[in-house]
């Protein structure tokens, strides 16, 4: 017998026949004696026309505050898990299933008092781990939590994966299992390279980077949460037949496995190709070059929110000037432009230059970190096929490297080719 929580997303839950087949799926894993908590998401498309319903909502009269209480905000888009909860709940009884659905509050699962992307602070297991004892499956409405004044918070998009995570490392669950709309981790996106492969394990540093550079199968704090509590993580896909052979298997269900780099014997040198559309390149032209310069610039685009990702600097030959080039997301161009302009006359420099539709294409792997050779690879690849190199960030474990967005998807094939994973 195991522990096991089980999280399905939007897509999983998207209307009353895929509830059922959720249902299915949760049957399986109680018939064969674990224990089991479920996490859910709202149903696909609810929490996207829920934000638009408080957008819409007129602005409090006379007042400059934002246009909507953000108390209230997590009040109302916390609503789609809360319905997603009570229809599983049902479905799992209808099939014989002892089934109750919680929200967050209830747990609790306690939260930081920062409303639309508050942080978990703190979940009793004992609540749950009585549940179980009593044959109770507990369907657990994600994204949401309680803050410390006793009001409801939502965590985020995608906030669920992190609830299911933060749930598991509560209960010392055996396994957490994702099920998503794809049937695990790939090598780099199919849609754009159809020989890409799943991958039957990867570390946990190896997801957090793919998350973080544009691999959209899990939010990356759940990953970070994964990693640090070490919960054993399996991203499924919920629409495999929930009855066929092996996706009971308690150690090896088919899917990806999420885990410590030891559990990984043969470790490649890189596992996977990720990319990020929409990125927009920022250079500061002949920058006065003199400490407190660079804080004097990024600050301010920090308390602005702008996540300032790539940073490439030029130091002229006599050293007093300098060019600072930098990337953010196309969508936040205007906003550090006129903040930008703000700060002027402070750090001193004589033009701002920009351009958007840039991508980013990253090389991931643990392997790299004891072969070399593997950003040249990468370049003399990209070279040959004529694609412009605009910026370069190294770590340990991954190579990201800025071109012209009209290159992303040769550059991907090329990349996840010239490394071997096109090979099964």
């Amino acid at each position: 017998m195991a522990r096991i929580v089980m999280k399905f997303g939007g897509t999983s839950v998207a209307d009353l026949d895929r509830i059922h087949n959720v249902a299915r799926h949760v049957k399986r894993e109680v018939d064969a004696g674990h224990e089991v908590a479920v996490v859910v998401s709202a149903m696909a498309g609810k929490t996207n026309e829920l934000v638009g319903w408080v957008q819409n909502m007129p602005r409090v009269a006379g007042s400059n505050a934002p246009f909507y209480d953000a108390r209230e905000y997590d009040a109302i888009v916390a609503s789609g898990e809360q319905v997603t909860a009570g229809l599983l709940a049902v479905a799992l009884q209808s099939i014989g299933v002892h089934a109750r659905s919680w929200l967050g509050w209830q747990i609790p699962i306690r939260t930081d008092n920062s409303h639309g992307a508050a942080r978990i602070t703190e979940i009793d297991g004992s609540f749950l781990i009585k549940r179980f004892g009593e044959g109770q499956v507990a369907v657990i409405a994600g994204f949401q939590g309680l803050a410390p004044d006793n009001r409801i918070t939502t965590l985020g998009r995608g906030g669920s994966d992190t609830s299911a995570v933060a749930i598991a490392a509560a209960v010392k669950a055996d396994r957490c299992d994702i099920y998503t709309d794809v049937d695990g981790v790939y090598t780099t996106d199919p849609r754009i390279e159809p020989k890409a492969r799943r991958l039957a394990k990867i570390s946990f540093e190896e997801m957090l980077e793919m998350a973080s550079l544009g691999a959209k199968v899990l939010q990356v704090r759940s990953v970070e949460l994964a990693m640090v509590h070490k919960v054993r993580t399996f991203v499924r896909s919920s629409f495999d037949d929930p009855d066929a052979p092996g996706m009971g298997d308690l150690h090896n269900p088919p899917g990806t496995l999420i885990c410590d780099e030891d559990e990984i014997v043969e470790q490649q040198v890189v596992t996977g190709i990720a990319y990020a559309k929409d990125e927009a390149q920022i250079s500061l032209r002949r920058v006065a070059d003199r400490p407190g310069v660079a804080a004097g610039i990024f600050g301010p685009l920090a308390e602005g929110n702008i996540n300032v990702d790539m940073i490439v600097q030029n130091i002229s030959e006599d050293g007093s000037r300098t060019d600072m080039t930098f990337t953010v997301p196309s969508g936040d161009v205007d906003k550090a432009l006129a903040i930008l302009d703000k700060v002027r006359e402070t750090i001193g420099f004589d033009a701002v230059q920009h351009d958007d539709g840039m991508s980013k294409v990253s090389v991931i792997g643990i392997g790299m970190r004891s072969h070399a050779g593997v950003a040249a690879t990468a370049f003399k690849a990209l070279a040959d096929k004529g694609i412009n190199i605009r910026a370069i960030t190294t770590s340990e474990i991954k190579i990201s490297i800025l071109i012209d967005g009209p290159y992303t998807e040769l550059a991907v094939r090329t990349l996840h080719s010239v490394y071997g994973l096109d090979k099964h």
